[in-house]
Formats: C-alpha cells, structure tokens, sequence
C-alpha cells in the first residue's frame, strides 16, 4: 500500500516538472543585442625556458661533410680611424753604395778660378779730373788682367770677397770713392793742405761676376804720379764663393 502511493506521488511529480523545463527552454522572441566592445590586448606572456641543445645533425651519405656557402661581396669601406701615436725612432740604415766617380774638370779652371790680384800704379804727375774714373796706367801685377789700365775699371771673373786698398801720394786735398758698378760703396777723405804726404784706406767687398769696381776722384783731385811719390792701386781675393 505504501508503495502504491509512492508510484502515484512521482507521476503526478512528473506532470509538473515537464511544462516548466518546456518553458525555461523555450526560445525568447526579442531583437538581438548589440555586440560589446571588444577587450585590451593581453599582455605578453613570459618567456619560455631555454630548450636543451639539439642533437647533431645527420652526417652526410656521400662523405665531403658539411660545405662552405659562397663568399660574399665586399662591404663599405668604414670612416677612416684616429691616427694612432708614432712609433719610436728606428735604427740606422746601411750606408749605401758608394757613386760612381765624377766626370774630370775642365783643364786649369780650379786653379784659375781661385786666381784674382791686381796692383797698378798712376803713372802720371797730372791730377785726375774731378769727378772722373782715377785711371792706373803702369801695372804691377794682373793676373788674366782683370784690371783694365784702359778703362780704370776692375772687372770680377772669380766671384767672392776682395780686399782692395789704395795708397796715394798727395800734395793737396784729396777725396776718392770706390764705386761698384757706379754705386757708392765708401769715401775717403784728406781736407788737410800741407806739404807732400801719404794717404789711404782699404775696404773688403764682395764682388759678383762681370761686376766693375773701380776709385773715382770727388771734390779734391790732389793725387800724384811722380816716380819718387807713386799712388797705386790694388786688390786681391780673400775668398771665393
């Protein structure tokens, strides 16, 4: 009996329960809503762990091994660099190989060419002219005569310094220059009026090549010729260059 009602509580359970599950899941007739916005990206996850190493790969069947890739081209040429600190001082080289001699020199030129002296001597009791070339006519020594006795002039073949220096006789005043190629090169003055007497001066000049040296008389011409008061004239070289 007891179990008669049981049977008969659970149909009529069973009759209940049916409409509702029908109604829970019976499809809603509205509209569709709308889509949301969709979400921030999620972030990065973290990094993984390092895998273990790989085995080696297969050796190859036909035995030449692994081959080399063909080789690329050249890249840019890179910024030139600082430039780095000198280097210390090397040693010495070997001494090279000594030159072949020289060709010989032209006959007597060396010896020619460290030749030059003159000393002339006036050879006439008449003054100069004033303001003219003192001409020395009588000659003492000339070597290749680069003293004119024409022209009064001295005419330098060797180039270098000379030493020249005049000595004259005088009985009045007399003023000279020595003059190379017309510029004055100094004076020489004795303004005292007295009886016969000896004046001089000397001077080192360096002289180039065809240049002309020569006295010339300036204001006072008193110079004489006379064989008991000769005035000469000389010049000789110190050094050539």
């Amino acid at each position: 009996m007891l179990h008669l009602r049981f049977l008969l509580f659970g149909a009529l359970l069973s009759l209940t329960v049916t409409p509702l599950v029908a109604m829970e899941t019976c499809p809603a007739g509205g509209m569709p809503g709308i889509p949301g916005i969709p979400g921030m990206p999620g972030r990065d996850g973290r990094d993984g762990e390092k895998g273990q190493k790989g085995e080696s790969g297969v050796v190859r069947a036909d035995g030449f091994g692994p081959h080399r890739g063909e080789r690329g081209e050249p890249g840019p040429k890179g910024f030139d660099g600082k430039r780095g600190e000198s280097g210390d001082p090397g040693e010495p080289g070997d001494p090279g190989v000594t030159g072949p001699p020289g060709p010989p020199g032209e006959y007597g030129s060396a010896g020619v060419q460290q030749k030059a002296a003159f000393s002339v001597a006036r050879g006439t009791s008449e003054f100069p002219a004033v303001g003219s070339v003192i001409r020395f006519t009588n000659v003492i020594t000339n070597i290749n005569n680069d003293y004119d006795t024409e022209t009064g002039r001295f005419r330098c073949r060797v180039p270098g310094t000379y030493y020249f220096v005049f000595h004259a006789s005088t009985v009045n005043k007399l003023c000279v220059l020595l003059k190379l190629d017309g510029a004055e090169v100094t004076s020489f003055c004795d303004t005292r009026s007295s009886r016969r007497q000896v004046t001089s001066g000397g001077l080192a000049v360096y002289v180039s090549r065809e240049q002309e040296l020569w006295l010339e008389t300036k204001d006072y011409a008193g110079m004489t010729g006379k064989r008991e008061g000769f005035s000469i004239f000389s010049g000789f070289l110190l050094r050539a260059h």
